[in-house]
């Protein structure tokens, strides 16, 4: 799915009324009704009162329009006009005027006037701001967001949260609403997904606004959100005369006394996701180890008892991974930049090895093409230096992508994969995985599809889902505390079947019984 920016959101409507030879004041009105079917379809009349905040903008214009048909259902409504400047948009106007003649008159509310009273139990319509904001608000619009917050009544954004922007910060953390819902139009917004915006968006869901498929089909973006129909493609099906060699021999190079478990976890993963033959390199003292534990895989080992400290490998693999729980001693760094010097193969980097390019930076150009790079935010922040905010670290490390011609993983709640200026935003994962090994796994994983000939990007995206997903389907088990990465890693097999599910239809009503007294 898309992700538009702000500026792209502006050229649909424009484009979207000149092709459908619509007035503005038209889409205005699909939204509005769009976000009162959403509210009516849960409510059915209820008694709850709503109190609605709108601006003086089109989003404001939203809100207005909103009351309209609320009113006309019968809902208790309270409809404020948050006026914090002279200018006011032509469709808000035309909105206005209608709710007027309806005998609905808004309070309005400027820097002089007391805040209304809000019950807990009343519920809030957010429209007062949109994603045209282009400056802080006035000091009295954030007192009344403030008084709105602490109210606790349930707040239902319009399209966004007001007092966010589409391209940065609020200038301070009480600047915007934090939102308990946000229904947004036709496509989600960046700063859903980004850590220092997303938790002012507790849950979210897109409305159809009609706006023309033509321009959304066709207009490139910058950032996409994979979800299963994204990465569906993507799945390379088993035919029936493969057979072992048809899937790659992955190699797992790591490991270090105390950290094998991280190579018996990223080599299992690595089998489990696929892969047709998965070696483990580690130093002498993972050999017993692996090869109790994890007897699928093969096992070849440094001469080195505790850390490696040279990589010979013997067969030419169809995809590497490197530097899980293989620690910093000296051997093992100049045994990694050797290695470095001379490799062809695709790699997946982790952990350690990341460290060391992070301390060996000139190395980083004798990575081959698309490697894969995994770092968590700590490793990222090594490779691409500090960055001040969300949307510098994005540009960051869009660019490290691009001069180093690799693929970078962002971790986190959302995490992304950064390739060629775009960013692929995945959907699945729990706070569960936040557990020792996770990385791991999905180091293994990433190598285990590269393996077996998916394309780096689309390995890397797809590992990411399916780790989210494995992680999900795990969670329901073992609830988030216990979660563990051998939990994850043993339910990537039903991640894939989940692939092929289809979604859950909700319980019909039944007909009614006919007998012979009548109808029951």
């Amino acid at each position: 799915m898309k992700i538009f920016s702000g500026a792209q959101i502006y050229a649909a409507d424009k484009f979207t009324i000149e092709k459908q030879q619509i007035d503005s004041d038209a889409l205005m009105e699909r939204s509005a009704i769009q976000i009162f079917n959403w509210i009516h379809s849960r409510m059915q009349g209820a008694p709850v009162k709503i109190h609605l905040f709108c601006g003086i903008g089109n989003n404001g214009g939203d809100g207005i329009a909103l009351a309209r048909h609320l009113q006309e259902h019968g809902y208790n409504i309270a409809v404020y006009v948050v006026n914090y400047s002279k200018t006011r948009s032509k469709d808000f106007l035309i909105n206005l005027e209608r709710l007027k003649a309806r005998k609905i008159w808004p309070e309005f509310l400027d820097s002089e006037c007391e805040f209304p009273e809000i019950g807990r139990d009343d519920i809030i319509v957010d429209a007062i701001f949109g994603i045209g904001l282009n400056r802080a608000p006035d000091g009295w619009v954030v007192k009344l967001m403030e008084h709105l917050q602490r109210t606790d009544a349930f707040i239902l954004a319009v399209d966004i949260p007001s007092g966010l922007f589409t391209d940065k910060l609020p200038g301070a953390e009480n600047e915007a609403l934090r939102a308990n819902f946000v229904l947004s139009f036709q496509a989600p917004k960046l700063i859903f997904f980004l850590p220092e915006t997303g938790k002012y968006v507790e849950q979210w869901q897109l409305l159809d606004i009609g706006l023309d498929p033509e321009f959304l089909m066709t207009t490139e973006t910058d950032y996409h959100l994979i979800g299963k129909n994204e990465v569906l493609p993507m799945y390379q099906p088993r035919q029936k005369f493969d057979h072992k060699g048809t899937y790659g021999h992955a190699i797992i190079i790591g490991g270090s006394k105390g950290k094998i478990g991280a190579v018996h976890l990223a080599a299992k993963a690595c089998l489990s996701i696929g892969a047709g033959l998965v070696t483990a390199y580690v130093p002498e003292c993972g050999l017993l180890p692996l090869q109790t534990n994890l007897p699928e895989v093969m096992v070849a080992t440094d001469a080195n008892l505790d850390v490696l400290s040279q990589i010979n490998i013997d067969i030419e693999p169809s995809a590497i991974g490197i530097g899980v729980g293989m620690g910093q001693d000296k051997k093992s760094v100049k045994a990694f930049l050797d290695f470095l010097t001379d490799a062809t193969s695709p790699i997946v980097v982790d952990a350690d090895a990341l460290n060391i390019l992070a301390s060996n930076k000139s190395m980083l150009k004798k990575l081959p093409k698309k490697s894969v790079l995994t770092p968590h935010p700590k490793e990222l922040e090594r490779l691409i230096g500090t960055w001040k905010d969300d949307f510098d670290k994005l540009a960051k490390t869009k660019a490290f992508s691009k001069k180093y011609d690799c693929i970078v993983l962002i971790k986190g709640a959302h995490t992304m994969v950064i390739y060629e200026g775009l960013g692929y935003i995945n959907t699945t994962g729990n706070p569960g995985m936040a557990t020792a090994g996770s990385g791991d796994v999905l180091a293994g994983m990433i190598t285990g599809l590269i393996s077996q000939g998916y394309d780096p990007i689309h390995a890397a995206v797809f590992a990411v889902y399916l780790h989210g997903r494995a992680g999900d389907i795990a969670v329901e088990q073992y609830g988030y505390q216990s979660l563990t990465a051998s939990a994850i890693s043993d339910t990537i097999g039903k991640s894939f079947i989940d692939l092929f599910k289809m979604p859950e239809q909700p319980p019909q009503a039944k007909e009614p019984e006919q007998t012979e007294e009548g109808v029951q």
